[in-house]
């Protein structure tokens, strides 16, 4: 299990056919965190002093508990990374369409369900964005493979200890460059 803790750093908009997402228009200023959801969780997160720092965190349920504890462990993992980073300005997530597999399919759905309902509690703008459209800004294809988006983060000066991890990396960097752009 890779495992990384955080350091002690002191009106929806629904458009057919896509998770819905609180709006983002101007990108204020503060946390940004960017998560690849599932029972092991990628994370990359931009502080507010512009340090970025990432790693996973696995929410399977163990042997003797209830499937829903993996869903509570998330919200509170949630809550300590706002407690030990500062208020989140916004979130923003690896919006998946397909799984190959049916228990994957529901672990991201009730952790989608828990970010959009922590995030909807505490007013956090938050915002799916599509496999393809990550991996392309990584990597420049689409549908690149894992060990490229591995690579392409590493390129940029992050040691990524899983697809996970990078795939959360890349997330925040593609964020951080429309914020460029714009």
């Amino acid at each position: 299990m890779v495992e990384q803790t955080l350091p002690d750093l002191g009106a929806n908009g629904n458009r057919t056919g896509q998770i819905p997402s609180r709006n983002i228009e101007q990108p204020p200023p503060g946390v940004i965190l960017c998560l690849d959801l599932g029972s092991k969780t990628g994370w990359a997160m931009k502080q507010s002093d512009g340090q970025i720092t990432s790693g996973t965190i696995e929410f399977k349920p163990g042997r003797f508990e209830g499937g829903g504890m993996p869903f509570l462990r998330f919200k509170s993992w949630l809550d300590e990374v706002q407690q030990f980073s500062g208020p989140i300005q916004r979130i923003h997530f690896e919006e998946v369409r397909r799984h190959l597999g049916t228990t994957a399919a529901h672990a991201y759905g009730g952790f989608l369900a828990c970010l959009t309902s922590w995030c909807e509690k505490r007013e956090i703008p938050y915002q799916g964005i599509p496999v393809g459209t990550i991996k392309k800004h990584a990597t420049g294809k689409g549908n690149a493979g894992k060990e490229a988006v591995i690579q392409a983060m590493k390129a940029l000066g992050h040691d990524p200890a899983d697809d996970n991890e990078a795939d959360a990396l890349a997330i925040l960097h593609l964020v951080l460059s429309r914020e460029v752009s714009s």
